[in-house]
């Protein structure tokens, strides 16, 4: 291909991408979604206080290296509080931290063990963030590089006190996560106390029971792991981006009855 030519192909593509990304947009708000980050600030998201700039906004992306220097809670939280919603939002992770020993977990969620019941792991280049729902970090979704996939509901899953169909129901049914440094889509679906996950067009929860989940609660951004006295990250730190977040909040049933009367 001629020099020439080159040019003129790389041209139309930068024509095109702010197109195809504001045609995007129009869907998104035409299916009644509302934005939940600009793409310029972090207005609607409470900054963890004392944070230093660690949670930033970074060409068009919300940043986080995994750094915060809050000495609380050091997620970023949305300012509003959600029932039942769609929720649509990319990811990637941009580096890992580090090997982790990372076990194998299983479809009904349980650990792969060996003949003493001792739980088997393997040593793997990770990263670890996620997406709290309705304000609690019980029902957190995983964003890792364990075999398991991103998507599994730690908080559930990894309780022994949980019924089994709920520690299953909240296991991933496939590894759907694209390579690390490439971008995801999570489209999360909370109807009462029930959690469907797409991941990358993949269904990877389907209606899974999350007892006890709070009727409302904000969304959050999750911190992980941070920077040892050294300047070094701990293994499975919050090296990630998140971009195009959306929400569509649903009729819950309370209001439905509300309606009704």
């Amino acid at each position: 291909m001629s020099f020439l030519r080159r040019c003129v192909c790389l041209a139309s593509l930068l024509l095109i991408m702010p197109l195809a990304s504001g045609a995007s947009a129009q869907v998104e708000l035409e299916d009644g979604f509302t934005s939940l980050f600009n793409g310029t600030d972090l207005t609607g998201w409470t900054v963890p206080e004392g944070d230093n700039g660690h949670w930033k906004v970074l060409d068009g992306v919300i940043d986080y290296d995994a750094a915060s220097e809050a000495t609380g809670d050091r997620n970023l939280w949305t300012e509003k509080e959600y029932g039942d919603f769609i929720l649509k939002l990319d990811w990637r992770i941009k580096e890992t931290s580090g090997t982790y020993d990372v076990p194998i977990v299983l479809s009904d969620g349980s650990y792969l063990k060996d003949a003493t019941g001792t739980p088997i792991t393997i040593k793997r280049l990770n990263a670890d963030s996620g997406v709290y729902l309705r304000g609690t970090g019980r029902a957190q979704m995983n964003i890792w590089c364990w075999p398991v996939g991103s998507g599994e509901v730690y908080g559930y899953r990894n309780n022994k006190q949980m019924p089994t169909d709920v520690r299953a129901g909240v296991t991933p049914r496939i590894n759907a996560d694209n390579p690390v440094g490439e971008w995801n889509t999570f489209e999360i679906i909370m109807v009462g106390d029930r959690l469907t996950v797409l991941l990358n067009d993949h269904l990877i929860i389907e209606n899974a029971r999350l007892p006890d989940v709070p009727e409302r609660g904000r969304i959050a951004l999750q911190h992980h792991g941070g920077r040892n006295a050294d300047g070094t990250y701990k293994p499975a730190s919050s090296l990630v981006q998140f971009r195009n977040i959306w929400i569509k909040e649903l009729p819950t049933a309370s209001e439905d009855q509300a309606a009704a009367e």
